[in-house]
């Protein structure tokens, strides 16, 4: 459709590809993680980050999913710097270890894109007994990125250049309960619904990102915080992903 080829102000329209919005940068300096790498979004999101030779952490659930996504960009790009480790979003001590791992690592982290998600399950409790499109989706996330911010910060300092946190949201947002975020019965069963429990996920998304965001523009950090809403084609943020810290996602929902 001509809309979809409309270019914007960034010189791309909706039907832009990552490769073309990326096509010239140079993230060679640049290590991300990128959680459900494993296929969708994750996986392109990959796979692009490689081409453009950034070192790219693949965090999965399916060990074997995530090695086969990975033998075919290094297929397609000998020189890819690819790594896969496991991690579980529904389970904390999965969380724990994944972030005890890397760092002892000793990888930097410039850039950390909260990807992975479940959609429309049927009522379920994660490890931790906590419904499980909000512990996945969110919860998961949120001591992720808490676990991880020492070395993005550490990261900032030592290579005087900013990084960033990208959280991947939704539309459906917008179609959460009619309460927003049902804190005192996150584990109702009786008013589940596997599509507003979705959208109450990534209501608390864009909530962790904006109070994120507030924080670290009060201490005036070398971090950034971007939301993007996959309802819109995400491609066109890889424009600004890699700027700044040479490779970050410019973010079509800014929060300030």
């Amino acid at each position: 459709m001509w809309f979809l080829r409309s270019k914007g102000p960034s010189g791309f329209s909706y039907s832009s590809t990552a490769e073309e919005v990326t096509d010239g940068i140079d993230g060679s300096a640049l290590t991300a993680i990128v959680t459900g790498a494993s296929n969708g979004i994750g996986s392109e999101t990959a796979r692009v980050l490689a081409l453009r030779g950034v070192h790219v952490i693949m965090a999965v659930r399916n060990l074997d999913a995530g090695r086969g996504v990975r033998e075919a960009i290094v297929k397609e790009n000998p020189s890819a710097k690819v790594d896969v480790m496991e991690l579980d979003l529904s389970s904390m001590v999965s969380i724990r270890k994944f972030a005890s791992d890397y760092r002892s690592s000793g990888f930097p982290l410039n850039i950390l894109i909260n990807n992975a998600g479940i959609f429309g399950t049927p009522f379920g409790l994660s490890k931790e007994n906590i419904e499980l499109q909000f512990a996945t989706n969110h919860l998961g996330h949120f001591l992720l990125t808490n676990l991880l911010l020492e070395n993005m910060k550490r990261t900032a300092i030592d290579n005087k250049k900013e990084v960033r946190i990208v959280n991947v949201s939704s539309e459906a947002h917008r179609a959460t309960y009619p309460e927003g975020i049902l804190f005192d019965g996150i584990n109702d069963q009786s008013r589940y619904s596997k599509f507003r429990a979705y959208g109450q996920s990534k209501l608390a998304n864009i909530l962790h990102a904006n109070e994120l965001a507030r924080r670290f523009k009060c201490r005036d950090a070398l971090i950034s915080i971007l939301m993007l809403s996959s309802r819109i084609c995400w491609l066109q943020c890889l424009v600004s992903l890699l700027q700044k810290c040479n490779m970050i996602f410019l973010c079509f929902v800014p929060v300030s």
